[in-house]
């Protein structure tokens, strides 16, 4: 699986992380896992189809950093 963020910000700094996926598990107790990032930080969006959301554990095999030119890999 690849995973890839970018900075709304900065339009040349970006992450992208591949692995394998270890699980995938249902978000039980009303979307409990997304309520404690928004506790976490600080955010509160209202929460859309939580009946159907899933918490998918990654194990990472390799990642690109960018950010202006410099690019870290691994």
């Amino acid at each position: 699986m690849a995973l890839s963020m970018a900075d709304p910000a900065d339009q040349y700094r970006f992450l992208e992380v591949r692995g394998v996926v270890e699980s995938v598990e249902d978000d039980t107790a009303d979307a409990a896992f997304y309520r404690s990032l928004q506790e976490r930080y600080g955010n509160v969006y209202p929460i859309q189809d939580a009946d159907v959301r899933v918490v998918i554990t990654i194990r990472p095999e390799r990642y690109v950093a960018v950010r202006g030119g410099s690019v870290v890999r691994d």
